[in-house]
């Protein structure tokens, strides 16, 4: 992996949280919890609707519990100080009418709510990062904001990552029956609308979600007899391919493509297939998205003699893409259902050239 902004989670990120975990001991907890109030934060109010559907809900829908990978999750009362330890866990709660206090930066964007699909939805309002996603969380921030729930849904964290955070707040670990990073956007939209008491809710912007894939799918019925992967390369000589359950191979899936069972399976347990110059016969796919950390790689990766020889190459049917600036990259990485539509309106026309 490389510098940051990492685009694809990985083991590095759950070696560091569980060093940091384990020295958490249950005397910070307690120090923590009286400490004072943070003044650099937002506050957990209501978001601006994000679209016409049901308000937030009110406390009435509580006492909650939740099921997820270890087990359940009793939330006790509407949850007024939320901190998010997933990647992109924030934004299904943005989407849900919250605004959490801590996140965890994935793509050091500053500030934290510039990206154009939460920018209106944050209104103004900046939450503590608690860490960036390359050095991993300042517990003592995540502490001292005395949350209420933490939600680590898109995380990889272990049982005893769960165990460690589940002695500051209750905690929503990963969707159950999946990899850690692998579980659909879909379920983590439902298992947060659950957890905040807004399932119905939840439902509503999954199916606004649904449509736009199936008018993309209906207008470009092409697609269908297609494969498309998307892939970066850290290093001269590496590159990565993003597995079907990751969200960048995933949303091209919903786009109508097929991702290759053959870099699924490579990729394992793992969200991505790692190999050098030798495996980029793998990327003889009908469409091959780049996403990369600035514009630099492109030229290198154009030049790979082997990258050279593909007839995806010859032909013309890569496409390359930043993470940022455009931040369409990150839409993908993220692949919520705040980020999605975005996504769709930018990838969509690219990817008929």
């Amino acid at each position: 992996m490389s510098h940051p902004p990492m685009p694809a989670p990985g083991t590095r990120l759950a070696k560091r949280l569980l060093l940091a975990l384990t020295a958490l001991t249950l005397t910070a907890v307690a120090a923590g919890c009286g400490a004072d109030r943070p003044a650099d934060r937002a506050e957990a109010t209501p978001a601006a609707p994000v679209a016409s559907g049901t308000a937030p809900a009110t406390g009435s829908a509580f006492p909650v519990t939740v099921e997820h990978l270890y087990g359940t999750t009793e939330i006790k009362k509407k949850p007024e100080r939320i901190v998010t330890f997933g990647l992109s866990d924030h934004e299904p709660v943005l989407a849900l009418g919250h605004k959490p206090i801590g996140v965890v930066d994935w793509f050091q964007r500053t500030p934290f709510t510039d990206w154009p699909w939460t920018k209106d939805v944050w209104g103004g309002a900046e939450p503590t990062v608690l860490g960036l996603r390359e050095d991993g969380v300042k517990f003592e921030k995540l502490v001292a904001l005395k949350p209420d729930l933490i939600f680590a849904m898109y995380s990889g964290i272990q049982k005893e990552h769960y165990d460690q955070l589940s002695k500051i707040a209750p905690v929503v670990a990963q969707p159950k029956g999946y990899d850690p990073y692998a579980a659909p956007w879909q379920e983590m939209t439902l298992l947060a609308g659950r957890a905040l008491g807004e399932e119905a809710r939840a439902k509503e912007l999954i199916a606004g979600i649904d449509e736009k894939f199936a008018q993309v799918r209906k207008e470009n019925p092409q697609w269908s007899d297609m494969t498309a992967v998307a892939a970066d390369s850290f290093k001269p000589g590496q590159y990565s391919a993003f597995q079907k359950g990751d969200p960048k191979s995933a949303f091209l899936a919903e786009m109508g493509f097929t991702v290759p069972t053959e870099i699924t399976e490579k990729a394992g347990t793992s969200n991505v297939a790692e190999f050098g110059s030798e495996g980029l016969n793998m990327l003889e796919v009908d469409r091959l998205v780049w996403l990369t950390t600035g514009k630099e790689p492109w030229e290198r990766i154009k030049n790979d003699k082997v990258y050279k020889e593909l007839k995806v190459a010859k032909e013309g049917r890569d496409l390359f893409l930043t993470y940022q600036d455009p931040p369409i990259g990150a839409a993908l990485s993220f692949n919520t259902v705040l980020s999605i539509p975005y996504a769709i309106e930018q990838v969509a026309p690219l990817i008929k050239k």
